[in-house]
């Protein structure tokens, strides 16, 4: 496709979907990442593939992949984080009626853009969608973990709870939603997320699930590097963006949601490899604000509490048998 094409496309009409792409040193997983959206059946997208300061090879792949198809284009920033990135493609260059987030190590099954398109064009009080995220390690069809979804639109206190959404790639958005929520907040380092959805629910838009896989997830053993503080401040965040929003929870509530995160995140330590004691502190933390919120689910509280206390012990791959149940 020539220059002169390209520059067509992207002044012609408006795409349905802008795809946005944060990638800081990719180069491993983009390749599948993308490969993923370009093999979408529904076909009218643009991808903004922001470069957020790589110092890998994921330029040279970007560049590659603008060259060969019309609808990706790159955005290059100095490193300043996934949030600033999604920010500065969303609320400054995407153009579609939809924004749909992908992270640059994730992977959408083909269907994914047809499906969420016909579920939010056929209900305009849908401000966004997700739903179930597949967990792998090698490759998405031996994904052996799937979350759950809720049949009923996402409230605060659920997020607060437990982040059924579980990751930003399994997220599509109206694009003016988006905006009026000014976007993510680039100084929150952990939950940046979780702290966005709270926003957005609380001002009471409708965020519904679609009951169906839409993300796989890659888990790697140094995919996240658990820090205990600056998990619980991030948490802490969105609980404040929450109260500041008039959330009809009590303190004892609170107090409790955020036991149910804990557990939540010590369970995700023990399985992403953290820093050993990283799960033990979790574990402590969150019985120690809200026994009944730790213990809601008790046969994965006593798991967890096991697993945490035995994990000095554990070779790593029965850690993650053992969280696996």
């Amino acid at each position: 496709m020539t220059q002169s094409a390209r520059r067509d496309q992207f002044n012609g009409a408006a795409p349905a979907v802008s795809v946005i792409v944060p990638c800081f040193n990719a180069e491993a997983t983009l390749r599948d990442t993308l490969t993923s959206v370009r093999g979408q059946t529904f076909r009218n997208f643009e991808v903004i593939l922001v470069d957020d300061g790589s110092t890998d090879g994921t330029a040279g792949l970007l560049a590659g992949w603008a060259l060969a198809d019309g609808r990706f284009r790159v955005v290059t920033l100095p490193n300043g984080g996934p949030s600033r990135a999604r920010n500065h493609a969303a609320l400054d260059i995407a153009r579609g009626r939809y924004i749909a987030f992908l992270d640059s190590d994730d992977i959408w099954p083909s269907n994914k853009l047809a499906q969420v398109v016909k579920v939010m064009d056929a209900d305009p009080t849908l401000g966004a969608v997700y739903g179930r995220t597949a967990f792998f390690r090698d490759r998405p069809e031996l994904a052996r973990t799937v979350s759950q979804v809720r049949a009923r639109p996402l409230t605060p206190g659920d997020l607060l709870r437990g982040n059924a959404v579980c990751t930003m790639s399994n997220v599509v958005v109206r694009r003016e939603v988006f905006r009026a929520t000014g976007g993510f907040d680039p100084s929150i380092v952990y939950s940046e997320d979780l702290e966005w959805l709270v926003r957005l629910t609380a001002a009471g838009v409708r965020l519904q699930a679609i009951d169906a896989t839409l993300v796989y997830y890659r888990s790697t053993d140094a995919g996240i590097s658990i820090n205990v503080e600056k998990m619980c401040a991030g948490w802490k965040s969105a609980a404040d963006s929450a109260r500041r929003a008039g959330c009809d929870l009590s303190v004892g509530e609170f107090r409790a949601a955020e036991a149910t995160h804990m557990r939540l995140m010590a369970r995700r330590a023990l399985r992403g490899l953290a820093p050993r004691g990283a799960a033990l502190k979790l574990v402590l933390r969150g019985v120690a604000h809200s026994p009944f919120g730790f213990f809601a689910d008790p046969a994965r509280a006593l798991l967890t509490l096991l697993a945490a206390c035995i994990e000095p012990l554990l070779p790593a791959g029965l850690r993650r048998l053992a969280l696996n149940a």
